[in-house]
């Protein structure tokens, strides 16, 4: 039973009148909403001020999509409802209605136009409806840049959206939601791919937006930021509104047991390795600006730590040591043998198996089946006697790696995108476990996904390091490390530049360190 705990909303002062008001932006009670027989929201209730920045926090699948597309006119939420906005019922709003309010969600996959200029993405809405005419670029680009200006960014207006890092297109993306006088702006997950200072940068914005008089509905899986510029936190749970707090001596923990209903145990991992058997040896590795003089072990059993800023080279270093790139200098030893990797195919041959911190392109095929990305690394195993695929074995494979890592499906036959982002990297952890590696490489593997699947998935790798995989983990966020890692290595502009093992020192001190 989910109890709802309420706060009173903070005032706000009118950007006009300097006058302050408690009355909200905009006001929701009984929300209820049924698909299918399924009900996704519970007689939820939901409030924002003008000028806040407001989380809505919850697991995946606890209904924070599907309210936020109530209130942008996708759905239509059951009869009984009540829909307030400036004290005025926006009952039966369609998506035309609610951007006329000022109204805008940016999504976490933007929508943006990829071929089409900066400032023709901006300033979009600007000429949709009304009568065929001639585009204006002078205006256009006026209007674009007038936003970005206030923003305090600067962007070449002329090029494609296609060219801009994942950073910059967000940016765009907010631009675009301004030039349509927005007054209520809906975040979905914009920090899930940034690095730690282009999140900063990003939250620099989202205080400009307050600043400014506009609210901001923040989504994010990243407490820590949540935490940081947001002043209230609205938390659902299957569904029902479990209570609005203060952010103010609020910490991850209890935010995340707020929204799991379930108690976590963080502990740094005390495992004595020192005599385990070395199942990699790095020495030397150097690849051009990529990485220099890598030098570093893993042993049987242990998770070795990774972290740094973008750009450290990390990734590339991981990429090398699955065969993708070829390094100029330096050795890779697996189990004392030497490995000269041409492909991922001789990774793959050699016992090692990489998780892409880039699910959703490199992990999974999305049109395709559950089943099918599950066996997509091992299909050469599965060939029978006249050199096709056992259909058994390959039902066999499937529903023995969806039990062992508990993945929530309908049927292994449904489309990999119908899941959850925490069962979509299940699979992906499926797709390579299925390989028996014996080093796998975790590169930003919770990348988009909720904190109660995050410790879902780090139980599947500590269970694997305790049967004893070597694993490397590669991530940003420092707390994954620290709680979660043996030893943990800090890159810095393509080198080694700091080792720590968690317990001896602080979670604090490493976060000041990769931040320096």
């Amino acid at each position: 039973m989910v109890h709802a705990v309420s706060t009173d909303s903070p005032a706000r002062v009118d950007q006009e009148t300097g006058v302050a008001s408690n009355e909200p932006l905009l006001k929701l009670e009984e929300i209820s909403k049924v698909f299918g027989g399924v009900r996704a929201l519970r007689s939820v209730k939901f409030d924002v001020m003008p000028g806040e920045v407001l989380c809505l926090a919850g697991e995946n699948g606890c209904g924070k999509s599907t309210l936020i597309k109530i209130i942008s006119g996708v759905y239509q939420p059951e009869p009984g409802a009540v829909m307030l906005m400036d004290g005025e019922s926006i009952e039966g709003i369609d998506p035309a209605r609610a951007r006329s309010l000022g109204i805008q969600v940016i999504w976490q996959d933007l929508a943006l136009f990829p071929e089409m200029t900066v400032a023709e993405n901006i300033a979009f809405e600007q000429n949709l409806g009304g009568r065929p005419r001639f585009v204006d670029y002078g205006k256009m680009k006026a209007a674009a840049r007038r936003i970005l200006e206030r923003l305090g960014v600067s962007i070449d207006l002329n090029r494609s959206v296609r060219s801009l890092s994942i950073a910059q297109r967000q940016i765009v993306a907010i631009a675009r939601a301004l030039v349509r006088d927005a007054r209520l702006v809906f975040m979905d997950e914009p920090t899930a791919s940034l690095s730690h200072a282009e999140t900063q940068a990003l939250l620099t914005i989202v205080r400009r937006l307050s600043a400014d008089g506009i609210a901001v509905v923040f989504v994010s899986h990243r407490l820590a930021e949540v935490l940081d510029v947001c002043t209230r936190v609205t938390v659902f749970r299957d569904g029902q509104y479990v209570g609005t707090f203060p952010t103010s001596g609020m910490t991850q923990t209890r935010l995340t047991e707020l929204m799991t209903g379930r108690t976590f145990d963080y502990q740094v991992r005390s495992t004595d390795l020192s005599k385990a058997p070395v199942v990699l040896d790095v020495q030397g590795l150097s690849r051009g600006r990529e990485y220099r003089d890598i030098s570093f072990t893993i042993r049987r059993g242990e998770i070795l730590g990774m972290t740094g800023r973008l750009g450290a080279g990390r990734t590339e270093v991981a990429l090398s040591l699955f065969g993708m790139t070829k390094p100029a200098a330096g050795s890779i030893h697996m189990e004392g043998r030497a490995l000269s990797l041409r492909s991922n195919r001789d990774a793959i041959r050699a016992g090692i198996a990489y998780v892409s911190e880039d699910r959703l392109q490199l992990g999974l095929v999305q049109p395709q089946s559950i089943g099918d990305n599950t066996v997509a690394a091992v299909l050469d195993h599965l060939l029978d006697g006249t050199h096709l695929i056992a259909a058994k074995k390959r039902a066999t494979l499937i529903d023995d790696w969806i039990q062992k890592l508990v993945v929530k499906i309908g049927k292994p036959d449904d489309a990999v995108s119908t899941l959850s982002g925490g069962n979509q990297q299940r699979i992906v952890l499926a797709k390579w476990l299925a390989t028996q590696p014996k080093l796998l490489i975790l590169d930003s593997p919770t990348v988009g996904v909720d904190v109660g699947a995050r410790a879902g998935i780090f139980a599947i790798v500590h269970k694997l390091a305790a049967e004893g995989m070597a694993i490397l983990l590669i991530s940003d966020e420092i707390p994954e490390v620290y709680f979660n890692a043996d030893r943990i290595l800090h890159m810095r502009e393509g080198r080694i530049v700091k080792e720590y093992v968690p317990g001896d020192t602080t979670m604090e001190n490493i976060e000041r360190d990769v931040h320096a």
